[in-house]
């Protein structure tokens, strides 16, 4: 039985509230007990969105994370008659995908970005080859999965998008995988230290226990703002403006132009490699040298992780357009950009809704 809801990612978007057991009619939750597929869709449905950004802060992955709310839906699915209801269903779910998350995490590395993973330098410059995808953490398509703004409940204490960020999913990869599904449940999803101590099977005291050691072990390893905030403090139309001098920027190849827009400590990454370029110098070079060295680009505006990004694409000859390449996601710090995030993986342009490929312009095509 499969529950991607049709396309799968690109379908998942969340458009109601999550409905709990107790709000959920009575009549479909027994039509679901005696196997109807069409009621536990309904039920199931109006969570999916959460459960899916819950399975991606647990994992670092988009595919991961598909994987295992299907494997966690499933799994609800089978076990749907032992449902006592003496929780929300919404609850009930959560706990089926931490623990299914939680076995998964033990069957493989977790995942990192480059900068404090690998050293700075320039990778073009040695015979360095590009890491495995499966080492890296990759771009989350928020917007196009209906993450919702906004705390998930009053005890919270990151918001939705912010425990989404590239910075804030990084630190969470360097938890131990108990203290990192404590951290989400209590200080993202807003859940009481009983209601965790009951999904994980251990107690109120092992979960307040863990919770300080995760916040103890995050200090210092997340940034002072996070991206929520820097763009509130910005503004939208701030930062569309930016994002759009930085593109025209890279299409003109005006490396002093982009370097202008970084801040004094800016780095550059770009998984699957593992180096990565520290300061505008550093960055200046490797624009000179590579990305701007010959090839021409086009960039279309889009969102990851709750931060600005843009989907870049390079000119093929072969084609005659512009082709996927990669898609930079941006850092701001004030109305600057500190880091730019450049995932080299066109293949997963479909998850952003974005054009499979972009026209040559008028002067271009003749």
């Amino acid at each position: 039985m499969s529950f991607r809801g049709g396309a799968g990612l690109q379908s998942s978007r969340m458009t109601t509230t999550p409905t709990h057991a107790g709000e959920a009619p009575r009549t479909v939750l027994a039509a679901a007990r005696q196997g109807d597929e069409d009621a536990f869709r309904g039920l199931v449905e109006p969570h999916r969105g959460e459960l899916h950004a819950h399975c991606y802060r647990m994992l670092g992955s988009v595919q991961d994370a598909e994987d295992a709310l299907q494997d966690s839906l499933l799994r609800a699915w089978r076990g749907l008659a032992r449902f006592e209801e003496r929780s929300s269903l919404r609850n009930w779910l959560f706990r089926i995908a931490t623990n299914t998350c939680l076995n998964v995490i033990e069957r493989r590395p977790p995942r990192h970005l480059p900068i404090g993973f690998g050293k700075a330098g320039d990778p073009f410059a040695s015979e360095e080859v590009p890491l495995v995808e499966s080492v890296w953490i990759d771009p989350y398509p928020d917007a196009q999965l209906g993450v919702a703004d906004g705390f998930a409940a009053p005890a919270a204490r990151y918001e939705r998008r912010e425990s989404l960020e590239l910075a804030f999913v990084a630190a969470l990869q360097l938890l131990p995988a108990g203290q990192r599904a404590v951290l989400i449940m209590r200080e993202v999803l807003g859940f009481s230290a009983r209601e965790v101590s009951e999904a994980l099977d251990t107690s109120v005291a092992s979960v307040n226990s863990s919770l300080q050691r995760a916040r103890k072990a995050l200090a210092g390893k997340l940034p002072e703002q996070s991206q929520q905030e820097a763009r509130r403090a910005l503004g939208e139309p701030e930062l569309e403006g930016l994002v759009r001098r930085y593109a025209d920027a890279m299409e003109r190849a005006d490396i002093d132009a982009v370097v202008a827009m970084l801040t004094e400590d800016a780095t550059w990454s770009m998984p699957p490699w593992s180096s990565w370029f520290d300061g505008p110098d550093a960055i200046f070079a490797f624009l000179r040298d590579h990305a701007l060295n010959g090839d021409t680009w086009r960039h279309v505006a889009t969102s990851a992780n709750g931060q600005a990004a843009v989907g870049c694409y390079i000119h093929s000859a072969e084609r005659q357009c512009y082709v996927p390449g990669v898609i930079d996601v941006l850092t701001i710090r004030g109305d600057r950009i500190a880091t730019v995030t450049a995932f080299v993986t066109p293949e997963i342009f479909p998850r952003f809704a974005l054009p499979e490929s972009v026209p040559l312009r008028g002067d271009e095509a003749a």
